[in-house]
Protein backbone atom coordinates (compact mmCIF):
# COMPACT_ATOMS: atom_id res chain seq x y z
CA UNK A 1 0.00 0.00 0.00
CA UNK A 2 2.87 2.39 0.70
CA UNK A 3 4.11 2.10 -2.88
CA UNK A 4 0.58 2.67 -4.22
CA UNK A 5 0.05 5.75 -2.05
CA UNK A 6 3.40 7.25 -3.06
CA UNK A 7 2.41 6.84 -6.70
CA UNK A 8 -1.00 8.44 -6.07
CA UNK A 9 0.59 11.39 -4.29
CA UNK A 10 2.93 12.01 -7.24
CA UNK A 11 0.07 11.67 -9.71
CA UNK A 12 -2.24 14.07 -7.85
CA UNK A 13 0.31 16.51 -6.39
CA UNK A 14 -0.58 19.52 -8.54
CA UNK A 15 -4.29 19.03 -7.80
CA UNK A 16 -3.50 19.08 -4.09
CA UNK A 17 -1.49 22.30 -4.39
CA UNK A 18 -4.31 23.96 -6.35
CA UNK A 19 -6.79 23.10 -3.59
CA UNK A 20 -4.37 24.19 -0.88
CA UNK A 21 -3.91 27.54 -2.63
CA UNK A 22 -7.65 28.23 -2.29
CA UNK A 23 -7.36 28.08 1.50
CA UNK A 24 -3.98 29.87 1.65
CA UNK A 25 -5.38 32.92 -0.13
CA UNK A 26 -7.82 33.71 2.69
CA UNK A 27 -6.08 36.02 5.24
CA UNK A 28 -7.52 34.12 8.18
CA UNK A 29 -6.12 36.24 11.02
CA UNK A 30 -8.46 36.58 13.99
CA UNK A 31 -10.76 39.56 13.62
CA UNK A 32 -13.55 41.23 15.52
CA UNK A 33 -16.19 38.84 16.78
CA UNK A 34 -19.60 39.31 15.24
CA UNK A 35 -22.82 37.38 14.77
CA UNK A 36 -22.06 33.83 13.53
CA UNK A 37 -18.33 34.65 13.37
CA UNK A 38 -16.94 34.21 16.91
CA UNK A 39 -13.35 34.81 15.79
CA UNK A 40 -13.95 37.18 12.91
CA UNK A 41 -15.00 36.71 9.30
CA UNK A 42 -11.75 35.50 7.74
CA UNK A 43 -11.06 32.46 9.97
CA UNK A 44 -14.62 31.28 9.38
CA UNK A 45 -14.25 31.93 5.64
CA UNK A 46 -11.20 29.66 5.60
CA UNK A 47 -13.16 26.91 7.37
CA UNK A 48 -16.05 27.24 4.91
CA UNK A 49 -13.61 27.06 2.00
CA UNK A 50 -12.09 23.85 3.35
CA UNK A 51 -15.56 22.37 3.80
CA UNK A 52 -16.45 23.30 0.23
CA UNK A 53 -13.35 21.48 -1.01
CA UNK A 54 -14.18 18.48 1.20
CA UNK A 55 -17.72 18.42 -0.15
CA UNK A 56 -16.27 18.28 -3.65
CA UNK A 57 -14.30 15.21 -2.59
CA UNK A 58 -17.57 13.55 -1.64
CA UNK A 59 -17.38 13.86 2.15
CA UNK A 60 -20.14 14.69 4.61
CA UNK A 61 -19.42 18.11 6.13
CA UNK A 62 -20.69 20.10 9.07
CA UNK A 63 -20.00 23.45 10.74
CA UNK A 64 -20.18 23.19 14.52
CA UNK A 65 -21.05 26.26 16.60
CA UNK A 66 -19.78 28.53 13.82
CA UNK A 67 -16.24 27.72 15.01
CA UNK A 68 -15.08 24.27 13.82
CA UNK A 69 -15.87 22.47 10.60
CA UNK A 70 -15.38 18.82 9.88
CA UNK A 71 -15.34 16.45 6.93
CA UNK A 72 -16.34 12.87 7.74
CA UNK A 73 -15.52 9.65 5.93
CA UNK A 74 -17.71 6.73 6.97
CA UNK A 75 -21.21 6.34 8.34
CA UNK A 76 -21.93 7.78 11.79
CA UNK A 77 -22.37 5.16 14.51
CA UNK A 78 -25.02 4.89 17.18
CA UNK A 79 -22.30 4.92 19.84
CA UNK A 80 -20.90 8.16 18.26
CA UNK A 81 -17.36 6.76 18.08
CA UNK A 82 -15.01 8.29 15.53
CA UNK A 83 -11.31 8.93 14.93
CA UNK A 84 -10.22 12.53 14.59
CA UNK A 85 -7.50 14.53 12.82
CA UNK A 86 -7.54 18.06 14.16
CA UNK A 87 -5.86 21.10 12.61
CA UNK A 88 -6.46 24.82 12.28
CA UNK A 89 -6.91 27.30 9.47
CA UNK A 90 -6.43 30.53 11.42
CA UNK A 91 -3.00 32.13 11.14
CA UNK A 92 -0.88 34.79 12.78
CA UNK A 93 -0.59 38.20 11.06
CA UNK A 94 1.85 38.69 8.19
CA UNK A 95 3.57 42.02 7.46
CA UNK A 96 3.77 41.91 3.67
CA UNK A 97 6.65 44.42 3.62
CA UNK A 98 8.92 41.80 5.20
CA UNK A 99 8.04 39.02 2.74
CA UNK A 100 9.72 38.20 -0.55
CA UNK A 101 6.36 37.16 -2.02
CA UNK A 102 2.72 37.84 -1.09
CA UNK A 103 2.05 35.96 2.17
CA UNK A 104 -1.49 34.98 1.21
CA UNK A 105 -0.58 33.47 -2.14
CA UNK A 106 1.08 30.09 -2.48
CA UNK A 107 4.52 30.73 -3.98
CA UNK A 108 6.95 28.12 -5.25
CA UNK A 109 10.67 28.82 -5.57
CA UNK A 110 13.47 26.31 -6.00
CA UNK A 111 11.58 23.42 -4.47
CA UNK A 112 10.23 25.41 -1.54
CA UNK A 113 6.63 26.53 -0.91
CA UNK A 114 6.06 29.92 0.76
CA UNK A 115 2.89 31.33 2.33
CA UNK A 116 1.46 32.29 5.68
CA UNK A 117 0.02 29.05 7.03
CA UNK A 118 1.89 26.71 4.67
CA UNK A 119 3.43 25.06 7.75
CA UNK A 120 1.20 26.35 10.53
CA UNK A 121 -1.25 24.81 9.81
CA UNK A 122 -3.05 25.01 6.47
CA UNK A 123 -0.54 22.88 4.58
CA UNK A 124 -0.55 19.95 7.03
CA UNK A 125 -4.30 19.79 7.74
CA UNK A 126 -5.20 20.13 4.07
CA UNK A 127 -2.74 17.34 3.29
CA UNK A 128 -4.66 15.19 5.78
CA UNK A 129 -7.89 16.01 3.97
CA UNK A 130 -6.32 15.16 0.62
CA UNK A 131 -4.91 11.95 2.08
CA UNK A 132 -8.42 11.04 3.20
CA UNK A 133 -9.61 11.66 -0.37
CA UNK A 134 -6.93 9.37 -1.80
CA UNK A 135 -7.95 6.55 0.54
CA UNK A 136 -11.61 7.07 -0.32
CA UNK A 137 -10.79 7.00 -4.05
CA UNK A 138 -9.12 3.61 -3.52
CA UNK A 139 -12.51 2.23 -2.44
CA UNK A 140 -11.48 1.62 1.17
CA UNK A 141 -14.16 2.02 3.84
CA UNK A 142 -13.35 2.81 7.48
CA UNK A 143 -14.55 0.55 10.28
CA UNK A 144 -14.84 3.67 12.45
CA UNK A 145 -15.74 7.06 10.93
CA UNK A 146 -12.80 9.41 10.45
CA UNK A 147 -13.20 13.15 10.80
CA UNK A 148 -10.88 15.93 9.66
CA UNK A 149 -11.55 18.91 11.95
CA UNK A 150 -10.79 22.46 10.84
CA UNK A 151 -10.38 24.85 13.76
CA UNK A 152 -10.44 28.65 13.61
CA UNK A 153 -8.87 29.91 16.85
CA UNK A 154 -5.76 27.88 17.66
CA UNK A 155 -3.39 30.83 17.40
CA UNK A 156 -5.34 32.94 19.89
CA UNK A 157 -6.10 30.44 22.62
CA UNK A 158 -7.98 27.46 21.11
CA UNK A 159 -11.33 28.76 22.30
CA UNK A 160 -12.88 26.97 19.32
CA UNK A 161 -12.39 23.50 20.81
CA UNK A 162 -14.74 24.04 23.80
CA UNK A 163 -17.34 25.30 21.31
CA UNK A 164 -16.97 22.09 19.32
CA UNK A 165 -17.21 19.94 22.45
CA UNK A 166 -20.44 21.67 23.44
CA UNK A 167 -22.10 19.92 20.50
CA UNK A 168 -19.93 16.89 19.71
CA UNK A 169 -18.20 14.13 21.65
CA UNK A 170 -14.40 13.89 21.42
CA UNK A 171 -12.77 11.25 19.22
CA UNK A 172 -11.78 7.90 20.72
CA UNK A 173 -8.33 8.78 19.38
CA UNK A 174 -7.02 11.70 17.42
CA UNK A 175 -3.89 13.46 16.28
CA UNK A 176 -3.08 17.02 15.33
CA UNK A 177 -0.57 17.65 12.50
CA UNK A 178 0.64 20.83 14.16
CA UNK A 179 3.90 20.08 15.93
CA UNK A 180 6.72 17.71 15.01
CA UNK A 181 7.77 14.11 14.47
CA UNK A 182 7.94 11.52 15.91
CA UNK A 183 4.72 11.14 17.96
CA UNK A 184 4.47 13.82 20.65
CA UNK A 185 2.99 12.14 23.72
CA UNK A 186 3.57 14.98 26.18
CA UNK A 187 3.38 18.76 26.06
CA UNK A 188 5.14 20.88 28.64
CA UNK A 189 3.19 23.06 30.98
CA UNK A 190 2.98 26.74 30.05
CA UNK A 191 2.73 29.68 32.39
CA UNK A 192 3.08 33.37 31.58
CA UNK A 193 4.03 35.59 34.50
CA UNK A 194 3.50 39.35 34.58
CA UNK A 195 6.07 40.89 36.92
CA UNK A 196 5.12 44.37 38.09
CA UNK A 197 8.01 46.23 39.69
CA UNK A 198 7.74 49.52 41.57
CA UNK A 199 10.76 51.74 40.88
CA UNK A 200 11.21 54.79 43.06
CA UNK A 201 13.57 56.82 40.90
CA UNK A 202 13.17 60.27 39.38
CA UNK A 203 14.72 58.94 36.18
CA UNK A 204 11.61 56.84 35.53
CA UNK A 205 9.69 60.02 34.68
CA UNK A 206 12.06 60.58 31.76
CA UNK A 207 11.37 57.10 30.37
CA UNK A 208 8.78 56.96 27.61
CA UNK A 209 6.59 54.11 26.42
CA UNK A 210 8.10 51.03 24.82
CA UNK A 211 7.32 50.77 21.11
CA UNK A 212 7.53 47.64 19.01
CA UNK A 213 5.73 44.52 17.89
CA UNK A 214 5.43 42.41 21.02
CA UNK A 215 3.38 39.25 21.25
CA UNK A 216 3.18 36.37 23.70
CA UNK A 217 3.96 33.89 20.92
CA UNK A 218 7.22 35.32 19.52
CA UNK A 219 10.59 36.72 20.49
CA UNK A 220 10.26 40.48 19.76
CA UNK A 221 12.59 41.61 16.99
CA UNK A 222 12.48 45.40 17.33
CA UNK A 223 11.87 47.68 20.29
CA UNK A 224 12.48 51.32 21.08
CA UNK A 225 11.99 53.74 23.95
CA UNK A 226 12.73 57.40 24.55
CA UNK A 227 14.76 58.35 27.61
CA UNK A 228 15.42 62.00 28.35
CA UNK A 229 14.48 62.92 24.76
CA UNK A 230 16.93 60.36 23.33
CA UNK A 231 15.54 57.44 21.33
CA UNK A 232 17.14 54.08 22.04
CA UNK A 233 16.41 51.27 19.60
CA UNK A 234 17.23 47.59 19.85
CA UNK A 235 17.10 45.35 16.78
CA UNK A 236 16.82 41.62 17.29
CA UNK A 237 15.59 38.60 15.39
CA UNK A 238 12.17 37.02 15.80
CA UNK A 239 11.60 33.36 16.60
CA UNK A 240 8.82 31.42 18.30
CA UNK A 241 8.72 32.04 22.06
CA UNK A 242 9.30 28.32 22.64
CA UNK A 243 12.59 28.52 20.71
CA UNK A 244 14.18 31.74 22.02
CA UNK A 245 17.70 30.50 21.33
CA UNK A 246 16.95 30.80 17.60
CA UNK A 247 16.17 34.51 17.88
CA UNK A 248 17.66 37.67 19.35
CA UNK A 249 15.39 39.24 21.96
CA UNK A 250 15.02 43.01 21.55
CA UNK A 251 13.74 43.34 25.14
CA UNK A 252 16.99 42.09 26.64
CA UNK A 253 19.05 44.00 24.05
CA UNK A 254 17.24 47.21 24.97
CA UNK A 255 17.70 46.45 28.67
CA UNK A 256 21.44 46.14 28.06
CA UNK A 257 21.53 49.47 26.22
CA UNK A 258 19.60 51.22 28.98
CA UNK A 259 21.76 49.73 31.72
CA UNK A 260 24.78 51.30 29.98
CA UNK A 261 23.41 54.84 29.62
CA UNK A 262 21.12 55.37 32.61
CA UNK A 263 22.36 57.31 35.61
CA UNK A 264 22.92 55.37 38.83
CA UNK A 265 19.70 54.61 40.65
CA UNK A 266 16.82 52.16 40.92
CA UNK A 267 15.91 52.33 37.21
CA UNK A 268 19.45 51.46 36.14
CA UNK A 269 19.49 48.65 38.70
CA UNK A 270 16.26 47.25 37.26
CA UNK A 271 17.52 47.10 33.68
CA UNK A 272 20.85 45.71 34.85
CA UNK A 273 18.93 42.93 36.61
CA UNK A 274 16.88 42.25 33.46
CA UNK A 275 20.04 42.16 31.33
CA UNK A 276 21.95 39.92 33.74
CA UNK A 277 19.14 37.44 34.44
CA UNK A 278 17.57 37.13 30.96
CA UNK A 279 20.02 38.08 28.19
CA UNK A 280 20.74 34.78 26.43
CA UNK A 281 19.60 33.01 29.60
CA UNK A 282 17.00 30.72 28.06
CA UNK A 283 16.68 28.06 30.75
CA UNK A 284 15.89 30.02 33.91
CA UNK A 285 19.01 29.22 35.92
CA UNK A 286 19.56 32.77 37.17
CA UNK A 287 15.88 33.01 38.09
CA UNK A 288 16.07 29.89 40.26
CA UNK A 289 13.86 27.88 37.89
CA UNK A 290 16.43 25.90 35.94
CA UNK A 291 14.35 22.73 36.08
CA UNK A 292 14.72 19.81 33.70
CA UNK A 293 13.79 16.17 33.39
CA UNK A 294 14.72 13.27 31.13
CA UNK A 295 11.36 13.18 29.35
CA UNK A 296 11.09 16.82 28.34
CA UNK A 297 14.47 18.47 28.82
CA UNK A 298 15.10 21.96 30.15
CA UNK A 299 12.61 24.61 31.19
CA UNK A 300 12.51 27.52 28.72
CA UNK A 301 11.90 31.15 29.66
CA UNK A 302 11.35 34.04 27.22
CA UNK A 303 10.70 37.74 27.87
CA UNK A 304 7.82 38.61 25.54
CA UNK A 305 6.39 41.94 26.74
CA UNK A 306 7.61 45.04 28.57
CA UNK A 307 5.46 48.04 29.45
CA UNK A 308 5.67 51.26 31.41
CA UNK A 309 2.51 51.37 33.50
CA UNK A 310 3.15 54.79 35.04
CA UNK A 311 6.06 56.86 36.38
CA UNK A 312 6.68 54.37 39.17
CA UNK A 313 5.84 50.96 37.74
CA UNK A 314 7.18 48.76 34.96
CA UNK A 315 5.72 45.44 33.84
CA UNK A 316 7.66 42.56 32.33
CA UNK A 317 5.98 39.40 31.05
CA UNK A 318 7.80 36.09 30.84
CA UNK A 319 6.60 33.09 28.84
CA UNK A 320 7.72 29.88 30.54
CA UNK A 321 7.51 26.31 29.22
CA UNK A 322 8.25 23.82 31.98
CA UNK A 323 8.96 20.05 32.08
CA UNK A 324 6.10 17.62 32.59
CA UNK A 325 7.47 16.66 36.04
CA UNK A 326 7.35 20.27 37.30
CA UNK A 327 4.38 22.24 38.65
CA UNK A 328 3.38 25.85 38.20
CA UNK A 329 3.53 26.42 41.97
CA UNK A 330 7.14 25.26 42.03
CA UNK A 331 8.04 27.87 39.43
CA UNK A 332 6.25 30.78 41.09
CA UNK A 333 7.68 29.98 44.53
CA UNK A 334 11.23 29.77 43.18
CA UNK A 335 11.14 32.80 40.90
CA UNK A 336 9.90 35.14 43.63
CA UNK A 337 13.22 34.68 45.39
CA UNK A 338 15.13 36.09 42.41
CA UNK A 339 13.10 39.15 41.38
CA UNK A 340 13.93 42.81 42.00
CA UNK A 341 12.63 44.32 45.21
CA UNK A 342 9.05 45.56 45.24
CA UNK A 343 7.96 43.12 42.53
CA UNK A 344 4.57 41.42 42.31
CA UNK A 345 3.82 38.33 40.23
CA UNK A 346 0.54 37.68 38.40
CA UNK A 347 -0.29 34.67 36.25
CA UNK A 348 -1.62 35.86 32.87
CA UNK A 349 -1.75 32.48 31.13
CA UNK A 350 -1.62 28.94 32.45
CA UNK A 351 -1.85 25.61 30.65
CA UNK A 352 -1.15 22.32 32.34
CA UNK A 353 1.08 19.85 30.57
CA UNK A 354 -0.20 16.67 28.91
CA UNK A 355 1.06 13.11 29.19
CA UNK A 356 -0.55 10.56 26.86
CA UNK A 357 0.04 6.83 27.55
CA UNK A 358 2.82 5.77 25.19
CA UNK A 359 1.72 2.12 25.28
CA UNK A 360 -1.54 3.03 23.54
CA UNK A 361 -1.90 0.86 20.37
CA UNK A 362 -2.62 3.89 18.19
CA UNK A 363 0.77 5.33 19.20
CA UNK A 364 2.47 2.20 17.84
CA UNK A 365 0.36 2.31 14.68
CA UNK A 366 1.37 5.88 13.81
CA UNK A 367 4.97 5.41 14.94
CA UNK A 368 5.39 2.37 12.70
CA UNK A 369 4.10 4.30 9.70
CA UNK A 370 6.45 7.20 10.36
CA UNK A 371 9.39 4.81 10.70
CA UNK A 372 8.47 2.89 7.56
CA UNK A 373 8.28 6.02 5.37
CA UNK A 374 11.28 7.91 6.79
CA UNK A 375 13.58 5.30 8.33
CA UNK A 376 14.01 7.65 11.31
CA UNK A 377 13.83 7.01 15.06
CA UNK A 378 10.22 6.47 16.17
CA UNK A 379 10.64 6.90 19.93
CA UNK A 380 7.80 9.19 21.19
CA UNK A 381 8.88 12.62 22.41
CA UNK A 382 7.59 15.68 24.26
CA UNK A 383 7.34 19.29 23.11
CA UNK A 384 7.55 22.85 24.36
CA UNK A 385 4.68 23.80 22.07
CA UNK A 386 0.97 24.07 22.72
CA UNK A 387 -1.39 22.25 20.35
CA UNK A 388 -5.01 21.18 20.21
CA UNK A 389 -3.92 18.06 22.12
CA UNK A 390 -4.27 20.18 25.30
CA UNK A 391 -7.91 20.86 24.56
CA UNK A 392 -9.19 17.78 22.77
CA UNK A 393 -9.28 14.57 24.85
CA UNK A 394 -7.53 11.44 23.56
CA UNK A 395 -5.31 13.42 21.20
CA UNK A 396 -1.57 13.58 20.46
CA UNK A 397 0.53 15.66 18.07
CA UNK A 398 2.01 13.98 14.98
CA UNK A 399 4.13 16.04 12.55
CA UNK A 400 4.58 17.93 10.35
CA UNK A 401 8.14 19.10 11.14
CA UNK A 402 10.95 16.57 10.91
CA UNK A 403 13.78 16.39 13.48
CA UNK A 404 15.96 19.48 13.35
CA UNK A 405 13.31 21.67 11.70
CA UNK A 406 12.16 24.43 14.03
CA UNK A 407 11.65 28.17 14.21
CA UNK A 408 9.89 28.45 10.82
CA UNK A 409 6.29 29.22 11.79
CA UNK A 410 5.08 32.72 12.71
CA UNK A 411 7.93 34.38 10.82
CA UNK A 412 8.26 36.23 7.54
CA UNK A 413 8.65 33.96 4.50
CA UNK A 414 7.10 31.00 6.31
CA UNK A 415 7.97 27.98 4.21
CA UNK A 416 7.69 24.24 3.70
CA UNK A 417 10.19 22.32 1.58
CA UNK A 418 8.01 20.80 -1.12
CA UNK A 419 9.53 17.32 -0.80
CA UNK A 420 8.84 17.38 2.96
CA UNK A 421 5.21 18.36 2.49
CA UNK A 422 4.90 15.53 -0.03
CA UNK A 423 6.36 13.12 2.53
CA UNK A 424 3.84 14.38 5.07
CA UNK A 425 1.00 13.68 2.67
CA UNK A 426 2.29 10.13 2.22
CA UNK A 427 2.59 9.60 5.98
CA UNK A 428 -0.89 10.98 6.66
CA UNK A 429 -2.51 9.01 3.84
CA UNK A 430 -0.92 5.81 5.14
CA UNK A 431 -2.01 6.67 8.68
CA UNK A 432 -5.57 7.18 7.50
CA UNK A 433 -5.43 3.87 5.62
CA UNK A 434 -4.34 2.04 8.78
CA UNK A 435 -6.92 3.87 10.88
CA UNK A 436 -9.61 2.83 8.41
CA UNK A 437 -8.68 -0.79 9.03
CA UNK A 438 -8.58 -0.46 12.84
CA UNK A 439 -11.46 -1.80 14.91
CA UNK A 440 -12.96 -0.01 17.90
CA UNK A 441 -11.22 1.04 21.08
CA UNK A 442 -11.25 3.32 24.06
CA UNK A 443 -8.29 5.51 24.85
CA UNK A 444 -7.79 7.87 27.70
CA UNK A 445 -5.29 10.67 28.07
CA UNK A 446 -3.76 11.39 31.44
CA UNK A 447 -2.89 14.95 32.33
Amino acid sequence: METKIKALVEENWEDFLNDLAQVIRIPSVQGIAEANCPFGREPKAAVLQALEIAKGYGFETKLVNQAVGYAQFGESRVDQKYLGIIGHLDVVPADESNWDSPPFALSRRNGVLYARGILDNKGPIMSCLFGLKLIKDLGIQPKIPIRILFGSNEEMGSHDMPLYLEKEVPPIFGFTPDCKYPIVYGERGIVNLAIKTTIEDAATVKLGDFRGQMSRSIVPSELSVIFDEQKITALGKSSPSNAPEMGVNSITKLAHELSEILPSGALKTYFSWLDDHLSEEYYGGKLGIGYSDEASGKLIVTPVLIEKIDDQNLLLELAIRYPISVTQDMIITAIKEHLPQKSQVTVTRALKGTNFPIDNPYIKLLSDIYGSVTGLDVKPVTTTGATYARYMPNTVAFGPSFPGQKGIAHKENEYFVEADLKTNLIIYALAIYKLCLSASGNNTRTD
